[in-house]
Formats: C-alpha cells, structure tokens, sequence
C-alpha cells in the first residue's frame, strides 16, 4: 500500500501538511507505527519527530503528545520516557 492510500485509511489530506511534517508522517508509515496519533497539523514536525520516536520504541506518547510542548520538551519526556524503561526493563524480578 503506497502512502497516499495509507493517508486515505487514515484520513488525512495531503493539502493540511507541509513538506516536513508528510516526510514523518511517512517515515512513521515505512516504520508500522500508529501515525494517526500525531498526524495533526497542529505538530510540527519536529513534535512529529519527537512522537514518531517514542511510537517506536513502544513508549507512552500519550505524556507528550500535545502541542503546547515544544520539540525540546517532548524530546525531554520521551528520553526520560526511555530510559524509564531501560531500568524496568533490567530490574531483578524479586
């Protein structure tokens, strides 16, 4: 399925993004992760980005995913996000 069929399952139009938010919403397709979730000109792109990272690696992006956080303060929450899991992920079962 190419990406313009994916944006109409999803519902999107093409005419509501710029150049940089369609490449991550793209690059969020190629990826299989959930794009609807930051798929919104209200993101730009580098929100996306930020969104699209933590999509990946299975994070909680519901912490982060809002539009009054600028890039900076998502790529905060989603290191933090990350690192949160590292330790749960290598903690002894006790």
């Amino acid at each position: 399925m190419n990406i313009i069929q994916k944006l109409k399952e999803y519902e999107l139009k093409l005419e509501n993004f710029n150049y940089e938010q369609m490449q991550e919403i793209r690059q969020g397709l190629k990826q299989g992760v959930d794009v609807s979730i930051y798929a919104n000109p209200k993101f730009d792109d580098d929100q996306m980005r930020q969104i699209r990272k933590g999509l990946e690696k299975e994070l909680d992006v519901s912490i982060y995913a809002n539009p009054e956080f600028n890039w900076e303060q998502m790529e905060q929450i989603r290191l933090d996000l990350e690192n949160q899991k590292l330790q749960e992920d290598y903690e002894p079962n006790i």
